[in-house]
């Protein structure tokens, strides 16, 4: 089975600060994690060097089956489609909703080259496959937080990538509108010809049964990993939260609700 992601022995740090200690983690083709984290856990600083946007203090990284030192990044980022609440604000509002999904063949802020029809055909299945078709022609700045969500996870599916990371795609939305995302998501996993998803979160209700693997992260230091159907129970999250909680499952899905005083 190829490999995605392969960490190994890694560490990094910011001064005299460990943000990530010795994490070993392996992700294989068509396996499907969830990366789980409370603020500060080192989630964005993994992620970021996963992207190859920082260099590990030490240990090895390979990802897509290249070994850090010996690919020029910049092309393995073209392989890697990345969603996450910061690149909203950094879109045009004016710009409209099928050349939002364009943009990222060209991994650009907007439209500098002219697409072809084969392009806006392409934008308009990934619409329909993502349940948002009916945003077409609108402009970015009138649709809902849902709703660029949407556009965002269609915008890095234009490039055909290999590896799809969807980083806290929930965030700031109303229970209905992450329903309505989640739905697509799942949708888009159970394809055959989705890349590899790594979803990014601190909530485990938002964990669809889809990803099968979980990553337990907490300050900077990988706590458990493995079955998530194994891993998310009262016993194994007390102990990650450091807090007592008890978890309940509903639809393949698990709910974690505090049960007692933080250790």
């Amino acid at each position: 089975m190829e490999r995605i992601i392969d960490v190994q022995g890694v560490s990094w740090r910011r001064g005299e600060h460990a943000v990530l200690k010795n994490i070993n983690w392996r992700v294989e083709r068509n396996e499907h994690w969830a990366l789980l984290g409370l603020n500060g856990s080192g989630k964005t600083t993994l992620l970021n060097m996963i992207n190859g946007y920082i260099w590990p203090t030490s240990g090895e990284i390979s990802v897509l089956g290249h070994r850090f030192g010996e690919i020029d990044l910049r092309y393995l980022r073209q392989t890697i489609g990345w969603v996450s609440s910061s690149l909203q604000e950094k879109l045009y509002g004016t710009d409209r909703a099928q050349n939002v999904i364009i943009s990222g063949k060209f991994a650009s802020i907007g439209l500098y080259d002219k697409p072809s029809e084969e392009d806006y055909a392409r934008a308009e299945t990934l619409m329909a496959l993502l349940g948002c078709s009916h945003l077409y022609d609108r402009e970015y700045r009138t649709c809902s937080q849902g709703e660029k969500q949407k556009l965002l996870i269609a915008r890095a599916l234009m490039a055909n990538p290999q590896l799809l990371i969807l980083d806290e795609p929930c965030n700031g939305l109303d229970l209905f509108s992450r329903e309505r995302l989640l739905e697509s998501i799942q949708d888009l996993a159970s394809r055959s010809d989705c890349p590899t998803i790594l979803f990014v979160t601190h909530h485990t209700e938002e964990i669809l049964p889809i990803f099968s693997k979980a990553l337990l992260l907490r300050r900077g230091e990988v706590v458990r990993q493995g079955e998530t159907a194994s891993l998310f129970n009262s016993d194994v999250l007390s102990g990650f939260f450091e807090a007592p909680v008890a978890v309940e499952r509903h639809d393949e899905r698990f709910y974690v609700r505090a049960s007692g005083k933080p250790q």
